[in-house]
């Protein structure tokens, strides 16, 4: 059972955030529990997780602020383990380290920039740009599927709902691009044919007028040979 105090705490630091809220975090309690906190971080521009979401959790103890959250990430990032908690000086692995004076939005801003680093620590995995950024593209996806984050968070859910049918209307009014390069491919290939058919035909053609002219072609030689010989002794003096 939370203190009164933490109860409070906990209450005024969720009306500071909505009435402030923090570049590309968002964080609200669970409606059944405010001692679990849901968050959800926007990857940064530059990175290899922009364009991501990451859904993860907070759990408070009963004395906060006077002993530090234990967090974990839930979306699958390429950064933190899923479901495992995660080692900050701002976290329950540290407690000699905690400040009561940090809050919510201290704790999510600092897991924030850890996560643009790649400092290793409990909880960290070791993976590729490209695997983040795989990851980062298929994260909303990912989190939609999740009744708690549906709940919590509508405006993501909407957000990807739109995305969906904007996506589909493209595809219903684009051609299939196998369809419409195998047609292109079969128009290239009847011209080829054509062309080698066109060739083939010239070709015989011109055996055929070479067959018939070379005779007279030899004939003409031999008469003007012939003709410069006779008149050769007429030219002398």
């Amino acid at each position: 059972m939370a203190d009164k105090s933490c109860i409070k705490r906990l209450q005024k630091e969720y009306r500071a955030l909505c009435k402030e809220p923090v570049s590309h975090i968002v964080a609200r309690p669970s409606p059944s529990d405010i001692l679990e906190w849901h968050y959800v971080l926007e990857g940064s521009e530059g990175t290899p997780f922009a364009g991501g979401y990451y859904h993860g959790k907070i759990k408070f103890p009963p004395e906060y602020p006077y002993k530090p959250p234990g967090i974990s990430m839930i979306t699958p990032n390429g950064r933190f383990m899923t479901q495992k908690k995660i080692c900050l000086s701002m976290s329950d692995f540290h407690p000699e380290s905690w400040n009561p004076m940090w809050s919510v939005s201290s704790i999510l801003t600092g897991l924030l920039s850890f996560m643009m680093d790649n400092s290793p620590t409990t909880g960290s995995v070791n993976t590729t740009a490209a695997e983040k950024e795989r990851l980062a593209k298929a994260s909303l996806a990912f989190n939609c599927k999740n009744p708690t984050f549906r709940k919590l968070f509508p405006e993501y859910v909407e957000n990807f709902n739109q995305r969906q049918q904007s996506e589909q209307l493209v595809a219903e009014v684009s051609p299939k691009p196998s369809v419409e390069g195998e047609a292109r491919k079969l128009i290239e290939k009847v011209k080829s044919m054509e062309g080698n058919i066109n060739k083939a035909a010239d070709g015989d053609h011109m055996k055929r007028n070479r067959k018939q002219s070379f005779p007279t072609w030899l004939m003409l030689l031999l008469f003007s040979i012939f003709g410069v010989l006779m008149a050769l002794p007429l030219l002398q003096p």
